[in-house]
C-alpha cells in the first residue's frame, strides 16, 4: 500500500511514559492506497521538545486508529469529515497514553498533502 500524508502537524503537549516528559504531540491522519483498498489512520505520538528546536520524534509513546477502511480511492469529501473528527478522534488516543494535546498552541504549521 502507498501510505500519503493527508494531515501533519505538531503541538504543545503534556505527557510523561516511560518516565520521560512530553511535551509535544504530532498528530497526523494517513491514507494507505493500494489494490483498490483505501484506509485511513490518526496517528498520535508524544516525543520531549525539551526546546524551540527539539522535534525528535520517539516513537514509543504512541497511538493509531483506523478511522476508516474499505474498497475504493482517496475521496475529498471523505478526508474533509475525518478531519472534522480528527481531534476528537486524536485526544482519545492521547488519553490511552495518560497525555493531552494542547490545540491552541500548534509548534509548526500544519502540513497537508
Amino acid at each position: 500500500m502507498n501510505d500519503i500524508n493527508v494531515y501533519q502537524q505538531y503541538f504543545a503537549a503534556k505527557c510523561v511514559y516511560n518516565g520521560v516528559e512530553r511535551r509535544g504531540a504530532a498528530v497526523s491522519l494517513t491514507a494507505a492506497s493500494g489494490e483498490g483498498q483505501i484506509r485511513y489512520t490518526v496517528q498520535v505520538s508524544f516525543f520531549p521538545h525539551r526546546d524551540a528546536e527539539d522535534f525528535g520524534i520517539s516513537y514509543d509513546a504512541a497511538a493509531e486508529k483506523v478511522l476508516y477502511e474499505a474498497k475504493g480511492r482517496r475521496s475529498k469529501k471523505r478526508e474533509q469529515a475525518l478531519m472534522e473528527t480528527l481531534r476528537a478522534e486524536a485526544d482519545a488516543l492521547a488519553g490511552t497514553l495518560d497525555g493531552s494535546i494542547f490545540w491552541e498552541q500548534p509548534l509548526i504549521e500544519a502540513r497537508l498533502g
